[in-house]
């Protein structure tokens, strides 16, 4: 050990005890942020269950690999920052000493085999990942890049010392070699031996070295322990917790049912519940559980999920991203003053600070941080134009590889703003108005809920008919409010009437009895409404269902078939809910279906996205295309990449004003691939669809030979056979009437 060594040693502990006490105070004083957040006890366990999901997200980057070609190079980072930190750590035996290295492990050549593995993946992953941040830089691409709006300089900084890291590990071990100190076998030491060759024998140049792959690490836990924003490099750490308590415990993503309103870690009673105490929502940045300010540190800021958003890529100002990351500027930006006991009342009056100087001793910048409003157009930290270009549809919740939950945080801020502000689009005050009174969005009279049936040549069994008894009937066929007001819809209810008919299905309908769910009014963010709907409707469906071990119902609409199966439960409704398409394809494998005569169209299908993303039903509706004999053709943007139709979120009912219309985004996808006919299982994509593809015709752009249709409608013209005229000589005899008319000589 010489004075080199010794200098360079000490220099290495003494930047190191400054860099640890500053990360170790960042980490603390995080978690202290963290915990502002609202109580939320549904995160706890199980245990095995979260953590297998962990090591499996993790391990095999199954969330990750989502985006193939950042997969693997991630994964290369990833675990060379895992494993790679013991070679880090080794560095400070070896700035005193080069030939210092682990004992047992160190001269092992399985370990010196995947140290030297770990050095190149570093290196290779790093440069991939910043090769692939150069490509899709938005000086190229603008608004399509999902880097748009990220940080370059953060992201540049820890991809370059994720690089210099895994040379550091590489050139320790190659002066190692190339100084006599290690000479491991070429098998353990492929790339290194080589580069050994070239380079000097110097044990001063293996101290340098390790110096270097030292300090680079010391000025990553000194930048990030004094920049708590910075998610590219905090979620190094805070995504494993982020995986761990993901809003379901069995890994899937927080889609489907909507998180219930929490106020104080308790769902929110609405009988009991007082403004003035109780948490309404989102209307402050505190008013977010713990788990939702830990989403906001996680956020890497890659993009994936702006890339996937119908808004963003039609013009409008939503990012998921950057709404993720905006509430997470200012949770951290207000921090100080909440943590200080800061608080204002429902006014805007500070309660929680008092005495003549309440706000000595706070930043500044954090007094004027809390001032400003969640929500609002006048320097609010959200735009409304922001929040309610949302369609809830999932794409981005679906693409995070960190499991952020963004579709819920809007929703709760949503649910603020429509039930304390009264500040919400005007358009949807006919549709909670119609809710509220008519029990449709459509202001229909219940009376008329059964008019679809009128043309049928059989009759439809009515629960109320039967005396208030299911009889034999297996199934409550839900009709929902668009198939039974919304003349596009209505074919789609009489298709599968008629299917469940053809295929002697014993079914009944609740007729008037039938309410609107509440899915566009929970969306909407209006739960009180919602709630109002969901219990009457639970209260029906119980009385119809009672004495009954089987509850089976069959739904054509997507959002019915959501907010039936996913969050009916919750108030008390457990069902068996199938899907339309669901069920028709079992009949149609079953031979109670036989499609006989094949349809001769090109047709490409829409997957909705309360269908798909929501649910995980891709295969039932495309089967059922294939079975009618149609000619299919995908869309590029299907299953879970599938792109919305506009409707989801409440949307269906407001005016789109900003950008490219979504629905003629999609319609223009569609198109692409040439069809005869879409076809779509939702009523609310039919109706979306539908206009677009008018709106096309109208352009000139689309055949007016194009029609959106439902896959059910598909599968019942292929399975009636439709009689075909055949031309015949005037003196030809007439055929026999029980001759078949597709069979000609």
């Amino acid at each position: 050990m010489g004075a080199l060594q010794i200098t360079l040693g000490v220099v290495g502990v003494a930047i190191s005890i400054v860099a640890w006490i500053v990360f170790v105070a960042g980490v603390w004083r995080m978690v202290r942020i963290i915990r502002l957040g609202q109580p939320d006890p549904t995160r706890g366990g199980p245990f095995g269950a979260r953590f297998a999901t962990l090591v499996k997200e993790f391990a095999a980057h199954t969330r990750m690999n989502k985006f193939r070609t950042v997969g693997p190079w991630h994964w290369m980072v990833m675990w060379g920052f895992l494993i790679g930190s013991l070679a880090w750590f080794e560095a400070y035996g070896e700035t005193f000493d080069p030939h210092f290295h682990w004992p047992i492990i160190g001269a092992w050549e399985p370990w010196l085999l995947l140290t030297e593995l770990l050095g190149l993946g570093t290196v290779i992953g790093g440069v991939a990942l910043a090769i692939i941040r150069q490509r899709n830089h938005p000086r190229r691409a603008d608004r399509q890049s999902r880097f748009a709006g990220s940080n370059f300089g953060q992201a540049y900084f820890v991809e370059a010392v994720v690089i210099i890291e895994g040379l550091g590990i590489l050139g320790v071990k190659a002066f190692k070699i190339s100084s006599g100190i290690e000479d491991p076998s070429w098998w353990s030491s492929f790339a290194t031996k080589g580069i050994a060759e070239i380079l000097p024998a110097s044990t001063a140049a293996v101290t340098i070295t390790a110096l270097i792959k030292l300090l680079s690490g010391m000025v990553w836990l000194l930048v990030v322990g004094r920049t708590l924003t910075m998610g590219v490099a905090w979620h190094r750490f805070s995504a494993f917790f982020n995986i761990y308590f993901k809003r379901e415990d069995d890994g899937g993503v927080a889609l489907g049912a909507l998180k219930p309103m929490m106020s104080d870690g308790k769902p929110l009673d609405f009988e009991e519940a007082d403004p003035d105490k109780d948490v309404f929502g989102a209307g402050k940045i505190e008013d977010f559980s713990w788990k939702g300010w830990l989403d906001f540190t996680t956020c890497t800021e890659c993009g994936r999920c702006q890339s996937q958003c119908p808004a963003w890529n039609t013009g409008k100002p939503l990012s998921p991203k950057l709404v993720i990351t905006q509430l997470r500027d200012h949770a951290y930006a207000k921090a100080p003053y909440l943590l200080a006991g800061g608080k204002k009342d429902m006014a805007g009056d500070e309660v929680g600070l008092t005495g003549d100087n309440p706000y000595a001793g706070i930043d500044v910048l954090a007094i004027a941080e809390a001032e400003r409003s969640l929500v609002g157009d006048d320097g609010g930290v959200i735009d409304p134009d922001v929040l309610w270009s949302c369609t809830t549809c999932g794409a981005c919740v679906e693409q995070c590889p960190v499991d952020i939950e963004h579709v819920d945080h809007i929703v709760d801020m949503r649910r603020y703003q429509v039930m304390i502000e009264s500040n919400f689009p005007s358009e949807l005050n006919g549709m909670f108005k119609n809710l509220e009174n008519k029990g449709n969005p459509w202001g229909q009279n219940a009376k008329d809920r059964l008019a679809w049936a009128d043309d049928l040549d059989f009759e439809v069994p009515v629960f109320g008919d039967s005396g208030g008894e299911l009889g034999d009937a297996e199934y409550l066929f839900w009709v929902g409010c668009a198939g039974a007001f919304e003349d596009r819809a209505k074919k789609t209810t009489r298709a599968v009437a008629e299917l469940l008919h053809l295929a002697d299905v014993k079914y009944t309908v609740l007729g008037p009895e039938e309410s609107c769910t509440g899915d566009p009014a929970r969306r909407a963010g209006n739960e009180f409404l919602f709630q109002m709907l969901a219990q009457q409707n639970v209260e029906v469906l119980n009385s119809v269902f009672e004495g009954r071990d089987q509850r089976k119902i069959v739904v054509t609409c997507a959002h019915c078939f959501n907010t039936l199966a996913n969050e009916y439960p919750e108030l008390g409704g457990r069902y068996e809910v199938v899907h339309h398409t669901q069920l028709l394809n079992r009949l149609v494998r079953e031979k109670r279906l036989v499609p006989v005569a094949p349809i001769a169209d090109d047709v490409t299908y829409h997957d909705p996205c309360y269908l798909g993303r929501h649910n995980k039903i891709y295969e039932a509706p495309r089967e059922l295309v294939g079975a009618s004999g149609a000619q299919f053709r995908e869309m590029p943007r299907h299953g879970d990449r599938s792109m919305c139709c506009g409707a989801g979120g409440a949307r269906m009912w407001m005016e789109e004003k900003i950008g490219k219309r979504i629905n003629i985004e999609r319609v223009d996808e569609a198109l692409g691939t040439a069809p005869s006919k879409i076809a779509t299982g939702c009523p609310f994509c039919r109706v979306m669809l539908t206009d677009g593809v008018t709106a096309r015709q109208n352009d000139g752009v689309a055949s007016e030979k194009v029609e959106v249709v439902d896959v059910s409608q598909l599968l019942l013209k292929a399975v009636k056979r439709q009689p075909q005229a055949v031309a015949v000589p005037a003196d030809q005899a007439i055929p026999d009437a029980g001759a078949d008319p597709l069979e000609v000589d």
